[in-house]
């Protein structure tokens, strides 16, 4: 049976020396965090110039943001009108096809010959005559 290691915390303390090593590393990390922030809200960063400098790029991302939500709008109307007509178009479809029906029925021979009865005309049994005319020469 082979023997493999069981994982387990060490238990043994940091010797000083590593102690000491990782206090200076989180200082450091401290002090670069630190001065990041300070040199991003320093005041020559925010100062008057800067501000006006900056204007015109804001005033562009600005409208660019009114062009974008303007767009969505746009598009959603878009996209309600476009679901509205696809409803309309299939109601009048089934319009079509229920008036091509009822169109179709009552011109069969027999709905029209049942129309027509009441009129007083009967319907013909018998093939109708070819009248063939001629004519005399001069």
């Amino acid at each position: 049976m082979s023997r493999m290691a069981k994982n387990a915390y060490k238990k043994e303390p940091l010797s000083e020396e590593q102690q000491e090593a990782l206090q200076e590393t989180v200082e450091e990390r401290a002090d670069a965090t630190r001065n990041f922030f300070q040199s991003l809200f320093s005041s020559d960063r925010f100062s008057a110039e800067a501000f006006v400098r900056y204007i015109p790029f804001v005033v562009f991302v600005g409208f660019l943001a009114i062009v974008y939500i303007a767009n969505r709008h746009y598009a959603e109307r878009t996209v309600r009108e476009i679901d509205r007509l696809g409803r309309e178009v299939k109601e009048m479809n089934w319009d079509y096809k229920s008036l091509s029906a009822d169109l179709m029925k009552l011109t069969t021979q027999t709905e029209i010959a049942k129309r027509v009865d009441s009129l007083g005309l009967k319907e013909r049994t018998e093939p109708p005559k070819k009248i063939v005319v001629v004519k005399a020469s001069r």
